[in-house]
């Protein structure tokens, strides 16, 4: 995985972001959700890289990147100053304009950066995702438990978890997915074992309980004031985690870009490792658009 890629471990004011490098086209930084690393892209990255400079990253908690102390309010670990970090990490790279593709948790951040960073995000893709206020206006049910679950008062989550990670994270990557057989060993096991440090999982559960208070605020102050101005692309899958039928995805979009185009793809939640040939052609059309 990742053939010819740099590794890197970037020093940043919280603490430190890994991830790997390789290209020398345009920026594109990819960013994964839960309960993957930036693994989840090994398909994809490779292919973009002949086009592109392809970062790939650790979000704050996950994978080897830092955890850094959490607070009261669960304000290090708000998608603020998560994306923060990663614009950081960008610099630290010399780019100080980029695109960026998000897929859950990732696509979250990628949002938040584009509202917060509107001069150094270029371009927008997010995957399988709606903005974090409208899941809460939604109350999108049994499918978003992991968002009640992880968000509960600490340490009750951290201390279920501990007690068996790997049925959390299998759960997770196959309740989610519809293609069975998608995840190799390999990469199941690397997702299993950010799960098994104590301190990764508090990480998580702190991301998750900013969402419920930081995140949800920040979109709400930002409902209808501010607007993301790059060109934006909404990916989902047709059984993901928003295909319920009651959502549009472009809809509820549209009230939050300028401009935004998009396509359900033929998978679950996974679209880079369900449908990796169908996601990078999608996204290579829209990066060089």
């Amino acid at each position: 995985m990742f053939t010819g890629f740099q590794e890197f471990d970037i020093p940043t004011t919280a603490g430190h972001i890994h991830g790997r490098v390789k290209g020398t086209g345009p920026p594109v930084l990819l960013l994964h959700g839960i309960p993957e690393t930036h693994l989840m892209w090994h398909h994809v990255a490779s292919e973009l890289a002949e086009t592109f400079t392809v970062v790939a990253t650790d979000l704050r908690g996950y994978g080897d990147s830092g955890t850094p102390p959490s607070a009261p309010d669960h304000g290090p670990y708000s998608m603020r100053e998560i994306a923060r970090e990663q614009v950081e990490v960008m610099v630290a790279l010399g780019h100080r304009r980029f695109a960026v593709v998000g897929h859950d948790r990732g696509a979250r951040c990628a949002y938040r950066m584009a509202l917060d960073h509107s001069g150094v995000v270029e371009r927008l893709a997010v995957l399988d995702v709606i903005p974090t206020g409208d899941v809460f206006r939604a109350e999108l049910g049994s499918g978003f438990w992991v968002w009640s679950f992880l968000a509960a008062p600490e340490p009750v989550p951290e201390q279920l978890i501990s007690g068996s990670p790997g049925v959390l994270v299998d759960h997770m990557l196959d309740s989610w997915s519809s293609t069975p057989g998608v995840f190799s060993d390999e990469v199941r096991d690397a997702y299993r074992a950010q799960f098994q440090d104590p301190k990764r999982v508090h990480a998580i559960c702190e991301e998750y309980r900013a969402a419920a208070t930081l995140d949800r605020e920040h979109d709400e102050n930002d409902r209808g004031i501010r607007k993301i101005e790059c060109p934006t692309l909404v990916l989902w899958g047709e059984t993901g985690g928003i295909a319920d039928g009651a959502t549009d995805p472009l809809r509820v979009w549209g009230k939050w870009c300028d401009t935004v185009t998009g396509t359900a793809l033929p998978c679950g939640h996974f679209l880079p490792e369900e449908a990796p040939r169908l996601t990078t052609d999608v996204l290579s059309r829209f990066l060089q658009a």
